[in-house]
């Protein structure tokens, strides 16, 4: 709010701007409140002036930000033009010449890192008479008269071509036809230059293809994150580290298989198209089968599937699966999604802590060399034993209430104090599943099971042998995050039934998350399941922890993005 002139700054106001009337010119001033007040108006006209100046200043130096980068913006359009409108011109010249920009092939036999590990240890300036034949795109490119310098990145690495115009002769005169990006195919010999870089200096080369568009500036790569994950093959070409980290990603599945196959787990495959959607709490994405004239789910999880195969005599069973669910974006959910899901028959949820605690030390130690990483800034460790905490223990550690002697109007008020978003059905295990995920699930740093979770978080699961409010299910939490889902499999159809009945009132009432009835898969179990343990573990967050990185994007070569 602006204060208001006083009386008198107002009247002196008033006649030092000429707009006195009578009784202002009559009013009682001595010489120096005249004068002081003179001065005080003078000051503040004097201040708003320059404010005004500086308004005025800022918006045209504004402006001319504005203009110069528009300007740059144009400029540098203009230049991607026309440096693409120059390799087009070169494109042109070669096929003039009779060369083939994009030959069928180029034989290969030896790669950067391959031959920098052999050679090492040669010294400066000697060659080794050893002539091999690589092929890579040009990232660094120094032509000095009748000398050249390329370095070309390979599927492995980087390594030097060193060229001269004496020994290849007319041929040298090719390399003005290449640019950075191109695809370049030599032979020659391995040597060490007086520098100490292993090279190799070639005799013969050939253009394997021609890049139309030019590379990302060399020094500052691919930044943007958006265009990180919408352009993955520039984040690949210009981020070394990004590649080191994908690769290791899928270094990852195949430890995984290694895993799963030496405890004489068979993989399998199951249906990406399901007739009736179930084995999560998930809202599916739908299709159409035209031929059939039936709608069509995507998976949201491969578990009743699996479980058949319990059923059919298969012993222990496990999936690498990519599930689909139409749920929201966030640093650690993506829609598309990849999972391990394992089935062992004759075990239940504690063999199953024990398989998923070794899975994740023994990968991390061959992926990393230790069992240790860190992630969003925590060291964690992912050497056995894992702690195991039950929900009721967590709560009461962290919540401070005994949750288990309280009746479902004292949890509710706790929620209500707590201020606890809570919009389930009003029971004493969907108390206990808000309360925990509000208050304690963010508490874990390092990898811990929490265990016996209520019955109302999923109707796959067995009762608890000692409490019948919980089942005999576990999610080991890891800086906060869910990393894992598993139980002791439920096995009795009557209860099977009742259960899956009253996830179809829940969807029937509104609830998208919930599952229709799957008869074939009541049938099957009313066939017989042994005593089953499973698991399912997401793979990708998996990656995230053991190799630090903080957004699932990261570890996904392509991610799901909104379209430009």
């Amino acid at each position: 709010m602006l204060r208001e002139k006083n009386k008198d700054e107002r009247d002196l106001s008033d006649l030092f701007s000429g707009k006195e009337d009578q009784s202002v010119v009559n009013s009682n001033f001595d010489e120096e409140q005249v004068e002081d007040l003179r001065m005080t108006i003078i000051n503040k006209e004097n201040k708003k002036k320059n404010q005004e100046q500086k308004n005025f200043n800022n918006n045209s130096s504004r402006h001319k930000r504005d203009d110069e980068e528009n300007s740059h913006v144009e400029s540098s359009i203009s230049s991607g033009k026309k440096l693409i409108e120059d390799r087009l011109k070169k494109l042109e010249e070669l096929k003039l010449e009779g060369i083939n920009p994009y030959p069928y092939n180029y034989d290969v036999n030896s790669n950067s890192e391959q031959i920098k590990n052999e050679y090492k240890d040669l010294a400066p300036e000697a060659h080794t008479g050893k002539v091999v034949s690589l092929a890579g795109r040009i990232i660094l490119f120094r032509k000095m008269g009748k000398v050249a310098f390329l370095t070309i990145r390979d599927g492995v690495g980087t390594i030097q071509f060193y060229l001269r115009a004496d020994d290849i002769g007319e041929s040298y005169d090719l390399l003005k036809k290449f640019d950075l990006g191109d695809f370049i195919g030599a032979q020659g010999e391995i040597f060490k230059t007086k520098m100490g870089e292993v090279s190799i200096y070639v005799k013969t080369f050939t253009m394997l293809c021609k890049a139309i568009k030019p590379l990302p500036d060399k020094f500052h790569g691919v930044q943007d994150q958006e265009l990180k994950y919408r352009k993955r093959y520039l984040d690949l070409i210009m981020n070394p580290k990004s590649k080191e980290i994908l690769f290791k990603r899928m270094q990852m599945t195949k430890l995984i298989r290694q895993f799963m196959d030496s405890r004489a787990f068979i993989e399998v495959e199951t249906p990406i198209l399901h007739p009736i959607y179930g084995g999560a709490a998930a809202k599916p994405f739908k299709t159409f089968h035209n031929e059939l004239k039936m709608e069509l789910f995507l998976r949201i999880s491969p578990e009743l599937y699996l479980k058949r195969l319990i059923v059919g005599g298969f012993e222990r069973v496990y999936d690498i699966n990519k599930n689909f669910r139409n749920e929201g974006i966030d640093t650690t959910h993506n829609p598309e999604f990849t999972m391990l899901e394992a089935y062992q028959a004759y075990a239940d949820y504690n063999d199953m802590m024990k398989l998923v605690e070794e899975l994740y030390e023994e990968v991390s130690l061959k992926l990393n060399g230790t069992t240790k990483s860190v992630f969003r800034g925590h060291e964690i460790d992912f050497k056995t034993p894992w702690k195991r905490v039950t929900m009721l223990d967590s709560i009461k550690e962290n919540a401070g209430i005994d949750a288990s002697n309280m009746s479902v109007s004292e949890l509710a008020n706790f929620v209500k104090e707590k201020k606890i978003e809570f919009d389930k059905e009003e029971t004493w295990g969907n108390y206990i599943i808000v309360i925990f995920e509000a208050l304690c699930e963010d508490k874990y740093i390092q990898p811990t099971f929490i265990i016996d979770h209520p019955e109302e978080s999923t109707p796959l699961c067995k009762k608890h042998r000692v409490d019948s409010r919980l089942i005999e299910r576990f999610e080991p939490f890891c800086c906060g995050m869910e990393i894992c889902n598993a139980y002791s499999e439920l096995n009795d159809p009557i209860h099977q039934r009742k259960l899956l009945e009253d996830q179809a009132r829940q969807l029937k009432a509104g609830n998208e998350e919930a599952n229709p009835v799957d008869e074939d898969f009541l049938e099957a179990i009313e066939q017989g399941m042994p005593p089953t343990g499973g698991i399912g573990i997401g793979l990708d967050r998996m990656a995230m922890l053991i190799l630090g990185q903080e957004s699932i994007r990261d570890v996904i070569l392509f991610p799901t993005m909104k379209p430009e």
